[in-house]
């Protein structure tokens, strides 16, 4: 008998509010020690400095213990673009847990229906990671398929999070498969945690804005047969008048306006976010 068995027994003989006690004890270590390690990859250096001045719009801790990240995960990431949140989830997994990066396979996408771009998106973030093997040596890459996706064996995800992602797969009719694959691939109980661009009201699914109904995203998810568990405003942005004439991209960080306008949607900031936790039963 190890001495942790031990304790519990001579805890269990002493009586089940000791027991209890010590067990909530335990948890908040374990959780403090959690909120550290995740301090620590928001505070790394390695870090792109361009990526670490969004972080007021982003609020990656914030964002992050919402969807319940733990360090011991198996977390899946959908398209992580240019490695924003790859650079913190990484390092942050990478003793304990498993990070997956999922991306468009360029190999299943049209020649003249944006294999270029996914290409030229899958390469970059290739060299990334393999161009800092202290942060991303564990990665694991997942191509899949945007027209049947598939991210991994079913049930063996505790976490799946997209971030800024539905608008696009809704235009190009893919919404709702890739939601069955995110149910799919989680684990009973698992989380899957979805930041989106939030319109002021439903939206059509060829909108060009890049604004989503937040109505419509959790019909999305729970259509696949998540149950919503959580919303926060973490992300909101009440300044976001969702009016632009670029859409979302109008705003930081992309910035498509006048350079005589940049004073008022600098002062406006990245656009209104909704921050959605579904969970499967």
């Amino acid at each position: 008998m190890n001495f942790r068995t031990l304790s519990l027994v001579m805890l269990a003989a002493l009586g089940t509010p000791a027991l209890v006690h010590a067990q909530h004890a335990a948890h908040a270590a374990s959780q403090a020690a959690a909120d550290s390690a995740l301090d620590q990859a928001i505070a790394a250096g390695t870090r792109t400095p361009a990526n670490v001045l969004r972080d007021k719009y982003r609020h990656p801790r914030e964002t992050l213990g919402f969807f319940q990240l733990k360090p011991d995960q198996t977390v899946i990431e959908i398209t992580p673009g240019g490695g924003w949140y790859s650079e913190i989830l990484a390092p942050y997994l990478r003793e304990h847990g498993t990070y997956v990066a999922a991306v468009v396979d360029p190999s299943a996408v049209p020649a003249g229906g944006g294999r270029d771009y996914q290409q030229r998106s899958f390469d970059s973030l290739k060299k990334k990671f393999e161009g800092a093997p202290a942060q991303f040596d564990k990665v694991q890459l997942a191509p899949y398929s945007p027209t049947s996706p598939m991210f991994g064996a079913p049930g063996s995800a505790d976490l799946v999070l997209t971030f800024r992602n539905v608008h696009n797969w809704r235009k190009a009719g893919q919404a709702e498969g890739m939601f069955r694959g995110f149910y799919n691939v989680l684990k009973s109980g698992g989380v899957l945690g979805v930041v989106e661009h939030r319109a002021s009201k439903d939206v059509p699914a060829d909108d060009d804005t890049g604004y989503v109904g937040q109505a419509q995203v959790i019909a999305l998810a729970e259509a696949a047969g998540f149950k919503l568990a959580g919303q926060s405003e973490v992300n909101a942005n009440a300044r976001d008048t969702k009016d632009h004439p670029n859409g979302v991209w109008t705003l930081p960080p992309t910035n498509q306006h006048d350079a005589k306008d940049d004073a008022k949607y600098q002062a406006i900031g990245e656009s209104d976010r909704m921050t959605l936790r579904f969970v499967k039963p």
